[in-house]
């Protein structure tokens, strides 16, 4: 299995990179399908968890949002929201008590966390040196989480949160928090797109972030009772389980840099 773990990594990782890289199109349509298989690996976790009966209205909606997004009518997409919102709400009002408000909740989250919170990584990229910064946040999440496996699974003595991931421990976290500082002070002198005193912060905010992250998608598939969001990747699990750290932490970069440079 950790042949096949790393052996995915060695492939993917890279093609992820470059895909980043090429920008425009090329990413949009990789943050498209990942958001449609990411959504459907969410749905599944609803479904087992009692959250969700119903996806095929939120499932349609989803898919015409993205389908904006692709074709970079930034404009309309606001208002798409609220017209998707609109009818999520509608439907719960028009079909009461059949729907249940919980399961109207999770369809709405649907929108935000496996499908919105890709599309910032095509917004990072936009960005002025949208390539670095992209790689910026890429590999903190990725050292943090190789920082906290390796520390963790060595000295890892006490539990960090028991209930949710009874295998990562406060020892692990805390390596995870120091060698994303340390990389951003590392970035800061050599890159010098920022100085030390935003770049090292923010990459202890994506440090907090990713494992945030990490442990968000692991309750969920405890209260679904689940190992595995999918089996899109081999040996690593479903989409949501390779991303689930980036998720949250690239948003975070993307309105940092909005607010510090203005744009």
């Amino acid at each position: 299995m950790m042949i096949i773990r790393v052996l995915s990594a060695l492939v993917l990782a890279p093609l992820f990179l470059f895909l980043i890289y090429l920008g425009g199109k090329y990413l949009a349509t990789a943050i498209v399908l990942l958001s449609l298989l990411a959504l459907r690996e969410y749905f599944n976790i609803g479904r087992k968890a009692g959250w969700l009966r119903e996806e095929i209205w939120p499932s349609v909606l989803c898919a015409a949002w993205l389908a904006l997004f692709w074709l970079d009518f930034q404009s309309w997409l606001l208002p798409a929201l609220y017209f998707c919102f609109f009818l999520l709400m509608a439907r719960y009002v028009l079909v009461f008590p059949a729907v249940s408000f919980l399961e109207i909740i999770f369809q709405i989250s649907a929108f935000f966390y496996p499908v919105i919170f890709f599309t910032y990584l095509q917004r990072l990229r936009d960005l002025p040196d949208g390539f670095t910064w992209c790689l910026f946040a890429v590999l903190t999440v990725w050292l943090t989480d190789s920082a906290a496996f390796f520390i963790g699974s060595a000295f890892g003595r006490h539990k960090l949160a028991p209930r949710v991931s009874p295998n990562k421990s406060v020892e692990g976290s805390a390596a995870g928090l120091i060698v994303a500082v340390a990389f951003g002070g590392a970035f800061a002198f050599t890159v010098r797109l920022a100085p030390l005193w935003l770049a090292a912060p923010l990459a202890l905010a994506i440090s907090v972030t990713a494992q945030l992250g990490d442990l968000f998608e692991s309750a969920l598939k405890r209260a679904a009772d689940i190992k595995d969001s999918g089996r899109v990747i081999p040996g690593h699990g479903g989409i949501l389980d390779r991303f689930d750290s980036f998720l949250l932490a690239v948003p975070l970069v993307y309105y940092t840099l909005f607010v510090y440079f203005g744009n």
